[in-house]
């Protein structure tokens, strides 16, 4: 799709495809407009039953963008070298533990060298960290508050902390968030957007910022 980019891409399904099909044209600035043919569809703009006259209305010009900003995140080993790819995420960046009903204590920092906070540990099963579009998905379910789109922030929330004094963290949109998983002996996963998971070796820790790319969304 970068090589030789369409005018439209249609995706057709729900929020899932949408997701997928953001990946697809991520740097590409090619339009999505998504058709929903699931349950929730949240991200998409019109039901299948309107398919052909929305077809008609993006073709006349009577449509406009909405730019949705992606994170980006990095795994990093303990030395600080990058490990693996880069990952982008329209919704969320979720660092989890598999399997056992079992919490896993984590650290999180903002910003970056001399300016580095750190907003606090704490024993979960998780923590996501989402965009505003991301903000309904995942986030919304572990408690987090709902952002509507023109706000630039990232929204942390853990995913049943054990503890009463965690509650859900907005933060700017340009700060750089660190997360290090502080148990060595259990593993983990980076998901991003709830499609693609990555293994974290011990020691790894993921930066997750605002990336460069936005993907232009078709609204009516």
């Amino acid at each position: 799709l970068r090589d030789d980019p369409p005018d439209l891409l249609v995706a057709l399904g729900g929020d899932g495809t949408l997701l997928r099909a953001a990946r697809l044209v991520l740097g590409s600035e090619v339009p999505v407009l998504g058709i929903n043919l699931g349950r929730l569809g949240f991200l998409t703009s019109t039901s299948v039953k309107e398919l052909e006259a929305s077809l008609g209305r993006v073709l006349a010009g009577d449509a406009h963008l909405d730019r949705r900003f992606t994170l980006r995140a990095e795994v990093r080993s303990l030395s600080g070298h990058p490990r693996g790819d880069v990952h982008y995420a329209l919704n969320d960046v979720v660092v989890h533990k598999p399997g056992t009903a079992r919490v896993t204590p984590v650290d999180l920092t903002v910003g970056e060298g001399d300016q580095e906070d750190e907003i606090g540990s704490f024993a979960a099963d998780g923590v996501i960290l989402a965009t505003p579009t991301g903000s309904t998905a995942y986030s919304l379910s572990a408690g987090g508050p709902i952002i509507v789109p023109e706000v630039a922030c990232i929204v942390v929330t853990a995913i049943c902390p054990h503890t009463l004094a965690v509650r859900p963290l907005v933060v700017p949109a340009d700060e750089r968030i660190t997360v290090r998983p502080l148990d060595p002996a259990q593993s983990r996963y980076l998901t991003v957007d709830g499609q693609v998971a990555h293994g974290l070796e011990p020691g790894d820790r993921i930066v997750v910022a605002r990336s460069e790319h936005e993907v232009p969304l078709v609204r009516f």
